[in-house]
């Protein structure tokens, strides 16, 4: 094995979201995120040196892949100096500037954690599943190999976090963007090559992608890749250009 892929997945999800994704040669470690929320708070730079302290432990070289929430939270981890070798980010923000636009998100996260925490699960699955930025309710397939994993990135395969609301709960408050410094000022700080992947219909997340890979957004040298045919997520609308993009990433960054 050439080392391993830390993937961190995004906000309702589930580390089994990556279950299907793989790069020749490469291990995949998904990272349950809600196991640093289940005791107690944490900020998203504790996140971040936390999973750092994990991987310093590990032998091999690693690479760091995270999508939407999971983005942010790896931009974290990156900025903490962690021992990583690239870094792939899907869909993420790295921050809201306007103090105006952060007051109401955190408003809406609140609306969005009182919900997890002790409205009906499954109303909440769908009202969150149904969002425009999700796709509007549309559900995507996994990517499968001999129909060993036929589920969908949607409501159905979020039933089981119930048994986890409580952290999920947690992660609108401690996670939320509203909360969040940004990052857009420290992205050059982020020494290992990077990959910016955003989907071709995902509008808003292509201009920050955009921005972020431009010579004014902070990371010049980053590499954005707009997936052809892709809304916001990527890595289950269009799995085998993802993970080939991915594995032809790698190949160049890490030697």
């Amino acid at each position: 094995m050439k080392g391993t892929i830390w993937c961190l997945h995004g906000a309702v999800g589930m580390a089994e979201d990556w279950r299907g994704f793989s790069v020749p040669g490469w291990a995949v470690k998904r990272v349950d995120l809600w196991r640093f929320l289940d005791c107690c708070p944490m900020s998203m730079e504790e996140f971040g040196e936390a999973l750092n302290r994990e991987v310093e432990a590990t032998k091999g070289v690693n690479v760091l892949l995270g999508y939407s929430m999971g983005g942010r939270l790896a931009l974290h981890a990156l900025l903490a100096g962690g021992p990583w070798a690239a870094a792939v980010i899907v869909s993420a923000h790295p921050g809201l500037e306007d103090e105006g636009e952060k007051v109401l998100r955190r408003e809406k996260d609140a609306e969005w954690g009182a919900k997890a925490l002790s409205g009906n699960w499954r109303e909440f699955l769908e009202e969150w599943n149904g969002q425009a930025v999700l796709g509007g309710g549309a559900n995507v397939q996994y990517p499968t190999r001999n129909d060993q994993f036929p589920r969908v990135l949607g409501m159905e395969a979020r039933e089981s976090l119930v048994q986890r609301r409580q952290a999920v709960a947690r992660s609108f408050m401690d996670w939320t963007l509203g909360g969040q410094e940004t990052l857009w000022g420290r992205l050059g700080e982020i020494e290992c090559p990077l990959l910016w992947c955003v989907g071709e219909r995902d509008a808003k997340f292509r201009s920050i992608g955009e921005r972020v890979a431009g010579p004014s957004g902070g990371n010049p040298s980053a590499s954005l890749w707009v997936a052809d045919g892709a809304g916001h997520r990527v890595p289950w609308e269009v799995p085998e250009a993802f993970a080939k993009k991915v594995g032809e990433f790698l190949e160049q960054a890490v030697s």
